[in-house]
């Protein structure tokens, strides 16, 4: 038994070394880039109008999968109900999320960057996650992906 345990303690601290290797976990998806928006054939409609702009998109593990979670930027204060509204998953294991939210039932004023900003986040079960090699969440001006 005490064989066991130094063995399972020599690869958790295996585990934490590696640092920025794409054998530790915690790595799997790291920071977001720019990408190009996937065309994906037609969804059901939603009236939801796309954010304007994906501003940073981050995955964090959790116990049983991971959270996505996208902060956008609209052209005016006000935006709300945001939902990230997840597409079918391509071939190449690319999951895609839109970003969708309701405008203001009222013209609102532009103001700063920072407030008009909008966060929403999803969660993903490690079963979801498998075949999944990067995440795409697109708005209707940029889009930004997370890759394992």
């Amino acid at each position: 038994m005490p064989a066991r345990q130094i063995i399972v303690l020599s690869l958790c601290i295996a585990l934490v070394g590696c640092g920025e290797s794409k054998l530790n976990p915690m790595n799997w998806f790291g920071g977001s880039q720019p990408r190009e928006t996937i065309v994906l054939p037609e969804t059901p409609a939603d009236p939801r109008p796309l954010v304007a702009e994906v501003v940073s998109l981050k995955v964090e593990p959790m116990p049983g999968g991971a959270i996505v979670r996208a902060t956008g930027r609209t052209p005016t204060q006000g935006w709300w109900k945001a939902e990230l509204i997840p597409l079918p998953l391509t071939e190449d294991g690319t999951l895609v999320y839109e970003f969708r939210l309701v405008p203001p039932p009222a013209p609102t004023s532009v103001s700063t960057p920072q407030s008009r900003e909008v966060t929403v986040a999803e969660f993903i079960s490690d079963i979801r996650l498998e075949p999944v090699r990067e995440i795409v969440v697109q708005g209707s001006g940029n889009a930004r992906s997370a890759r394992r």
